[in-house]
């Protein structure tokens, strides 16, 4: 299995990851964006609230997930793409989901949010801003384990820290509430002859098939 630690299979695993969650998760009703992966030191992710790149095939919205949070578990760098997937579903919708230059969320974000797998939490500040998978996405994650893999790469920034995933302005700049990130909400495991990898949402004994060698958590 080929390992994500260069550009260009990063951004390739990204535009696969956003296809497959419009087609399980918006019915592939959204417009394809251009996927971006540059640095953002106070978000997670950001959605333009216009197409800003021209093509030969006509403009489209940017998606950036920002290189310096790449680190995190799958699912939430899942969960970062659904957040601003569900912006463009309301943009589309011509549903206002935020106020103050994109940074308040309000409960058209929350229903569409929680409506598209996410868990939504309020912020006195933000709003409906700071979101994280719920089973719907976690369930996701495992069922294309072979398609999602872990990302061994991310872009460093001073004074690291995590924030909460991020805003659908078109400023990549305006940020959300600072929180602390969550640990996978999944096991990883591996067989350490033929290196299978499996995930669960919990602790379990399992046997490789081809190699007949207990699978380790890893």
């Amino acid at each position: 299995m080929k390992e994500i630690t260069k550009m260009s299979r990063l951004t390739g695993c990204l535009e696969k990851c956003f296809r497959l969650v419009n087609n399980e998760f918006f019915n592939d009703e959204l417009p394809t964006p251009m996927i971006t992966c540059v640095p953002t030191s106070r978000a997670y992710a950001h959605i333009t609230v216009s197409p800003v790149w021209d093509t030969k095939h006509g403009s489209k919205y940017e998606l950036n997930i920002s290189a310096a949070y790449l680190n995190r578990p799958t699912e939430y760098i899942v969960s970062s793409l659904i957040h601003e997937a569900t912006h463009l579903f309301n943009i589309v919708h011509n549903v206002q989901d935020t106020s103050n230059n994109g940074v308040y969320h309000n409960r058209q974000f929350k229903q569409a949010a929680e409506d598209h797998g996410l868990i939504v939490h309020r912020s006195e500040k933000y709003g409906w801003s700071t979101t994280e998978p719920g089973d719907q996405v976690l369930q996701f994650v495992l069922d294309h384990t072979d398609d999602l893999r872990d990302i061994e790469m991310n872009r460093s920034i001073p004074q690291y820290q995590m924030i909460s995933i991020g805003t659908h302005s078109g400023n990549a700049s305006t940020a959300t509430p600072t929180t602390i990130a969550r640990k996978s909400s999944y096991r990883r495991m591996y067989c350490p002859n033929c290196n299978a990898i499996v995930r669960s949402t919990r602790k379990v004994n399992i046997i490789c098939g081809d190699c007949l060698v207990p699978f380790i958590e890893g």
